[in-house]
């Protein structure tokens, strides 16, 4: 499809017109999305992170097309490629959603489903409409520049899958080993979650680990070296910063700031992390994110200027270019941003507590953020992949604007957090959508699809996913509680303290000042800034299996006995650590809905069968699902 000097040959000639855009790829691409959304919405809720989707999503289009194809149906790769794209956009939704929304749970300021839905679909409309005049110079004149890894990769494996879709099948036994692992132990609660030592010596020293098989396989598609830096930041946290709070604190007579009653002596470790290491996380996170946003100052500069040419260029007439370079028009791009943003200032729905007058001052807020970090997202994923894209840095430098200029207008009660969050909302979702579509559009280049479908697809995409990823998430709430101990939802926390610390200057900002430290020395060091402070947010229990998963990884590539089986080896892995994260995501969603249904958390038979041997019990099954890991992954 191409080659190292950057010269493009498709797989399909623009000469030909094959089905495309077709209902069977629509509805295809809108279910999968739908599950795999859900999924996103669970695994970003219980970790802080989410996971690019399109390459299992394209692998389950293709088995399922070939199913319809044995019952009368043929397909095109083309259709699948659709399919593929519609799909891919709820894990974009679903990460500015959770993100963002839960701290409003949290505010005890319950958004409606109404209400989070249409900043989903305003959000996701901006991402998808702001990029597209940047297609012609991101995606095709800078062909063989920029590498876009996980477009470059899903063209790869739809080209690979239309001769045979047996790569599918390490997606399905992952979508039902992680499902069954979750029904274990968060259904039937027959095994331990989590288990955790006491480190001899060390006061209020533990290190612990969830059992999890989304986490597992969330480290296996990381790789190693983010799984080691993220696990080095909850290790600081765990045997250095914990410990040195307990002995600091341990014989103070008097609570310390900002706990207002609580004795550190009388805490446990958990405790101590929930009431100040929390904080040094917060701003090792936030130190960490403005630090990715300056190292990408020239190329933010650079697709600003860039963008602000393509949005005052006239568009060609679409009918005089070969179909595989035809947009959106540019006058439709600029009536949907239009509408976008007059659904936000018209429909109180959107920012509930704001007036109409305030609602047109947010709504510009929203259009320039988002243009703004439209055209920082698509160009970093070009360079390093959705995975890695920014955008809780570029999330919390909204809210830091946001709440500046809310602080300078006097709302800092309920109201201007409330829609200072909104606007954070917005502005992440239309970043993360922007990113995907910019992936996508480079997988249809390569395969010779036409633009305008795909980017059709992608608003079908936010408009059918948007309503179940915000209903998901409220199902979570109403089951567990965001901020507990099940679904600490860790990001929308972040930005709270963010907003919070703006407009009612409720920091400990002492605390925070040692987590930017912490994420400073962790750039001079030359590790991921981002990765490490994640890792000190955290809870160690939630990087150990992700560092888990990227160890497996290693020692699979190591033991490989040639560089290709070694790449075979990594790919077979992601797709089944792709199907762990879906399974084990889906049956979370399931838990909630049916807990919602009796009005409790599902209780099941518990760990007293086991005895005194439940922890070894729940080690156990994670080795056993380590096991299957392997076998999944080296068997050809």
């Amino acid at each position: 499809m191409n080659n190292p000097q950057g010269e493009h040959r498709p797989y399909v000639q623009a000469s030909s017109s094959p089905a495309e855009f077709t209902a069977k790829a629509v509805i295809g691409g809108a279910l999968l999305g739908i599950v795999f959304g859900a999924a996103n919405a669970y695994l970003g809720l219980r970790a802080g992170l989410t996971v690019s989707t399109s390459i299992p999503i394209a692998v389950l289009t293709v088995a399922l097309f070939k199913v319809l194809q044995r019952l009368g149906s043929p397909s095109t790769i083309l259709e699948a490629n659709i399919s593929q794209t519609i799909g891919s956009t709820s894990s974009s939704v679903a990460s500015g959603v959770i993100f963002t929304l839960p701290a409003l749970f949290m505010w005890q300021l319950d958004p409606t489903l109404l209400q989070m839905t249409l900043l989903a679909f305003a959000g996701g409309t901006m991402g998808v409409l702001f990029m597209i005049p940047l297609r012609k110079l991101l995606i095709v004149r800078e062909h063989g520049k920029l590498p876009y890894p996980e477009g470059t990769a899903c063209a790869e494996v739809l080209v690979a899958s239309d001769a045979g879709g047996a790569r599918a099948r390490n997606v399905f036994w992952g979508l039902g080993v992680g499902a069954a692992f979750k029904f274990l132990n968060g259904g039937v609660r027959a095994i331990e979650e989590e288990g955790a030592v006491s480190i001899p010596g060390l006061r209020k020293g533990e290190i612990g680990s969830e059992w999890s098989a989304a986490l597992f396989g969330v480290g296996y598609i990381l790789g190693p070296r983010i799984g080691l830096v993220m696990v080095g930041g909850g290790l600081l946290s765990s045997l250095v910063i914990i410990p040195a709070i307990a002995w600091w604190g341990g014989d103070r007579a008097t609570p310390l700031y900002p706990e207002a009653t609580a004795l550190i002596a009388n805490m446990s470790p958990g405790q101590i992390w929930s009431r100040y290491v929390r904080y040094i996380g917060a701003g090792a996170v936030a130190c960490a994110g403005i630090i990715t946003l300056i190292k990408s100052i020239p190329t933010m500069v650079e697709s600003f200027r860039i963008g602000s040419k393509q949005f005052g260029a006239r568009g060609n007439s679409a009918m005089t270019l070969p179909r595989t370079d035809r947009d959106i028009p540019f006058k439709w791009i600029g009536i949907g941003v239009g509408l976008a943003c007059l659904m936000l200032v018209v429909l109180p729905q959107a920012f509930s507590v704001l007036q109409a007058g305030s609602r047109v001052i947010a709504t510009i807020l929203v259009a320039v953020f988002a243009f703004f970090f439209v055209t920082v997202a698509s160009r970093i994923v070009g360079l390093v992949g959705v995975t890695s894209n920014p955008t809780s840095g570029m999330t919390i430098a909204s809210l830091l604007g946001t709440s500046t200029v809310f602080l300078l207008l006097g709302w800092t009660d309920d109201a201007g957090k409330a829609a200072a969050l909104t606007v954070g909302c917005v502005v992440a979702i239309a970043a993360s959508i922007a990113g995907d579509t910019s992936q996508d559009l480079k997988t249809g280049f390569l395969l010779g699809a036409t633009p305008k479908y795909q980017e059709y697809g992608q608003l079908i995409g936010i408009l059918s996913s948007a309503t179940f990823v915000c209903l998901a998430v409220i199902l979570l709430d109403r089951t567990y509680g965001f901020g507990s101990a099940d679904l600490p939802a860790p990001q929308a926390t972040l930005m709270k303290l963010v907003i919070e610390g703006v407009l009612q200057n409720a920091l400990p900002w002492a605390l925070v000042g040692i987590g930017v430290g912490i994420a400073l020395l962790a750039t001079i060091l030359g590790m991921p800034p981002l990765a490490f402070a994640v890792g000190v947010y955290l809870p160690v229990a939630t990087m150990v299996p992700v560092f888990l998963g990227g160890l497996l990884r290693w020692v699979l590539e190591k033991t490989a006995p040639n560089k290709a089986e070694a790449d075979r080896r990594a790919e077979e892995g992601i797709l089944f650590g792709s199907g762990l994260v879906g399974g084990e995501g889906l049956l979370g969603v399931g838990i909630a809905a049916v807990a919602f249904n009796l009005g409790r958390a599902p209780q099941g038979i518990g760990t007293g069968w086991a005895g005194a041997a439940a922890p070894f019990v729940a080690l156990a099954a994670f080795v056993s699902l380590a096991l299957i890991f392997w076998r999944m992954t080296v068997r050809r």
